[in-house]
């Protein structure tokens, strides 16, 4: 048996979990997000910003991925929410099965909304639908602004893209006029925002995006910004 048909029996047997966990997903009304990126583009920042803001009654909870440690789980438990810490032990991406593990113990009917911060990876995670409503891909302004080029799978399958770290811009070389352009040009229909954990720049373009896709989700103190 070659390698291409080991990874698509593997392929094949994780997206029948993913399905499995999409129609469980429907079923109670969970929006899941899944957020995929490079290492440091940003993702755990943005939801420790996002968890912050986000209103008390507000049923929400977070996977987040990682090859080592539980060094995020823990920054992002001191908000109040349900989280756990899903460790690959050297694995580039999760997996549906990881994730369906991870779920176990958590009642989905007590959930509105639920956060997987991927391991961070442009390349792996694009490859495994883990049931999300929608994945979401970071870029930071420290990255090129090529890497929609280099990396298409993941921007071609993204809903939204957001840009990180936008106020460092005046310091590097990035263009996000082209970076967009670039990632609309591998997916016409991706959305953007331009964002600054920071600063606050756009972190309202965020919350209003968050807010759109599930009734319930609501905000303690909406960003102006």
């Amino acid at each position: 048996m070659n390698k291409i048909e080991v990874e698509k029996k593997v392929l094949s047997a994780n997206d029948r979990t993913a399905e499995l966990l999409r129609r469980a997903f429907s079923e109670y009304g969970v929006l899941c997000l899944n957020l995929i990126s490079s290492p440091g583009a940003g993702k755990t920042t943005l939801l420790e910003r996002t968890l912050a803001s986000v209103a008390g009654n507000t049923r929400l909870a977070v996977l987040t991925g990682d090859v080592q440690t539980d060094a995020d789980a823990r920054r992002l438990a001191q908000y109040g929410f349900p989280v756990k810490q899903i460790t690959t032990g050297g694995g580039c991406h999760l997996t549906a099965g990881l994730v369906e593990h991870a779920l176990q113990g958590w009642s989905l009917a007590d959930l509105d909304i639920l956060f997987i911060e991927n391991v961070g990876n442009l390349i792996c995670p694009a490859a495994y639908d883990l049931g999300e409503s929608a994945k979401i891909v970071l870029l930071s302004v420290t990255e090129g602004d090529e890497k929609p080029l280099k990396y298409p799978a993941i921007f071609s399958r993204a809903a939204l893209m957001v840009l990180t770290k936008v106020d460092l811009l005046a310091y590097v070389p990035f263009q996000a006029g082209r970076a967009i352009a670039n990632a609309r040009s591998v997916n016409p229909r991706l959305e953007t925002i331009e964002l600054s954990c920071m600063s606050d720049h756009g972190l309202a373009d965020w919350e209003r995006w968050l807010a759109a896709r599930h009734p319930r989700l609501q905000f303690a103190e909406p960003l102006l910004v």
